[in-house]
């Protein structure tokens, strides 16, 4: 089959498939919400939100003993988003939390040190990095139909989570270092983080609601260690890049290299691991996080996957999907869109007001914690019609008259805008259709899932797929990685 010119058919559907509502926490009251959460135990901010907060267009947490708002009102917000001020900095429950793992970098710095860091980080985004990235993330992709080939062979089933973690790990190496992930490394990483996320959540969540002063709460010795083990990692992985004679022509190296415009001076070495400590968390975990819930809906859509092999025939034809292709897989990105509005990768967007000040007909009081909630706003009816229904059409250009400004921020909004968002979403395109375009996935135990909120929006329990390959689809083909030390390599990463 070759490429055809005419107009792409996954957006010429005149039959719509069945509405569908994935899985998603039952709203309570608020008493019984914080109930719920003290007898679980288990840390899931989902569980603070009772059934008002995703109604409302501004309201109060009224079980904080620290004065805490809920936003959801883009009027409302947007002023605290875009605030050129410094008014509204990240607030210390997210600094306190996140500073074992990425320190004091672009993801919780606020003010003159955050501007310093974001001018120095810019760059190695643009559009002209992502297509020079694009070979390593194919590269990383083909590694890992390798890995499904085999499991769809020995029809050995699979947990989701860990997959998606693996290849967005060994994506994000391959991109910034130039070296593909061993799984030994991946598995560490996954149980590490997991660690992390999962106490970093159970301690925060009993700050915000029983003390006043926030005071901060030292993390336990393996959590602690967990995060020195991932930094450690990064570390090594940075002193083996730099020790190469010629740095290959990666994103480590433009970070290495990038130079504050204002000073003239670069990153120093526990900076530059504070901020390949933010690419894993927001590069590979939350995307991570992002594709388990695009692969999980997928596996209760046939139409939809339909639709999606639709597109590729019609974009890519029978050859290799390449950048070129990314820009016209519209239908395919409409997907990633609608998964990460009704599973945004974080939950929750902290703020704390600096000043006392008036937010719509509320009062709020100097150092009150103000929520902006992408969860919320995103399945709020005022903003969002069948707010709870997967329904990738509503990111199309004929609807696009139903979207509100400002009510969609997976990535946030304003000028702390997730740098990487073009990067998360180029990398999500292609994996989505490279995958789909070659394998059919089953979910095992689709009945038991539901998502939890800690530091990004996962299934409680892992999700567990098996695997078919598809006949009489060619794999792409991706040339072998070259190695930090020049050699090549043809190993798979196994899960």
């Amino acid at each position: 089959m070759t490429a055809q010119t005419s107009n792409n058919p996954a957006s010429d559907q005149t039959v719509s498939p069945p509405a569908y509502t994935p899985p998603r926490p039952q709203a309570l009251s608020p008493i019984v919400s914080l109930v719920r959460l003290i007898m679980q135990g288990d840390g899931d901010l989902l569980s603070l939100l009772p059934a008002d907060a995703y109604r409302m267009p501004m309201g109060h947490l009224g079980y904080s003993r620290r004065q805490t708002l809920i936003v959801n009102d883009p009027q409302l917000y947007k002023p605290i988003l875009l605030d050129p001020t410094d008014s509204y900095p990240k607030n210390d429950l997210m600094v306190d939390a996140l500073a074992p793992l990425v320190g004091n970098s672009i993801f919780v710095s606020s003010g003159d040190e955050w501007r310093r860091q974001r001018r120095m980080v810019d760059p190695t985004f643009s559009h002209m990095r992502l297509g020079a990235a694009f070979p390593a993330m194919a590269a990383g992709v083909a590694a890992y139909e390798a890995e499904l080939d085999a499991l769809a062979t020995s029809g050995e089933a699979f947990s989701l989570d860990l997959a998606m973690s693996h290849l967005t790990a060994d994506i994000i190496c391959r991109t910034v270092f130039s070296t593909s992930f061993d799984t030994r490394a991946s598995r560490e990483v996954f149980d590490a983080f997991a660690l992390f996320e999962r106490s970093v959540a159970q301690v925060e969540w009993k700050r915000l609601i029983f003390d006043a002063a926030w005071t901060p709460v030292p993390q336990k010795p393996q959590v602690q260690a967990a995060c020195q083990h991932i930094r450690t990692l990064l570390g090594e992985m940075l002193d083996t890049h730099q020790q190469q004679a010629i740095p290959p022509n990666d994103i480590c190296t433009e970070i290495v290299n990038a130079r504050d415009a204002e000073t003239g001076k670069t990153f120093s070495h526990d900076e530059l691991i504070d901020q390949l400590g933010v690419m894993f968390l927001a590069g590979h975990e939350t995307s991570a996080s992002a594709l388990t819930w695009v692969f999980f809906i997928l596996t209760q859509q046939p139409q939809i996957v339909a639709r999606m092999r639709a597109e590729i025939d019609n974009v890519v034809g029978d050859g290799e999907v390449g950048f070129e292709h990314i820009r016209s897989l519209t239908f395919i990105r409409n997907v990633f869109r609608e998964t990460i509005r009704l599973y945004p990768p974080i939950t929750f967007i902290p703020r704390v007001a600096l000043h006392a000040t008036k937010i719509g007909r509320f009062n709020v009081k100097r150092g009150a914690m103000i929520m902006i909630s992408p969860w919320t706003i995103h399945r709020n009816e005022r903003y969002w019609k069948n707010a709870n229904v997967f329904d990738p059409d509503r990111f199309s250009v004929e609807r696009e008259s139903e979207l509100v400004a400002g009510a969609y921020l997976p990535f946030g909004l304003g000028p702390r805008v997730c740098v990487g968002a073009a990067f998360a979403t180029t990398e999500a395109t292609l994996i989505m259709a490279r995958l789909i375009r070659r394998f059919d996935f089953t979910a095992l135990n689709a009945e038991t899932v539901r998502p939890v909120a800690r530091l990004t929006t996962r299934p409680k329990t892992q999700v567990m797929l098996k695997v078919k390959a598809r006949s009489n689809v060619v794999a792409d083909r991706n040339p072998p990685l070259r190695t930090a030390t020049g050699e090549t390599t043809s190993r798979v990463a196994r899960n």
